[in-house]
């Protein structure tokens, strides 16, 4: 495994933030400030995908409380793009940083929440 890497993409109203590798307190921090100060004032928020992610510890759960509450302040939400058989499904869970009506299994359903659209099968 390796440390996390971020990818950013922008969308027509939302940042995306691909995060592969691992997460931990030797990177959360620095994961969650290059995601937040890539965001443009004018989004409607983050989808914060972490459906590469094979490792998430404590540090990196804490910088995603930090992260929505950064982005809240804003205006903004963040969508956490976590697939049910991703490694790191449980921990968020069980910390209680999976939020269901912020959660999505696939970043096209987290761009369609922030639009506003239902999901298919809604």
């Amino acid at each position: 495994m390796s440390l996390a890497d971020v990818q950013i993409t922008l969308a027509s109203n939302a940042l995306i933030a691909h995060v592969t590798g691992e997460v931990d307190l030797s990177n959360a921090e620095d994961v969650g400030a290059t995601v937040i100060s890539a965001t443009p004032n004018e989004a409607v928020g983050v989808v914060l995908d972490l459906s590469g992610v094979d490792y998430l510890d404590s540090a990196g759960i804490y910088v995603i409380y930090g992260m929505r509450s950064s982005l809240q302040a804003r205006g903004q939400v963040m969508i956490l793009v976590i697939p049910p058989t991703s490694p790191v499904h449980d921990s968020l869970r069980l910390a209680g940083a999976e939020r269901p009506e912020q959660v999505a299994a696939a970043v096209e359903d987290a761009l369609r929440m922030l639009d506003g659209r239902p999901l298919p099968g809604s």
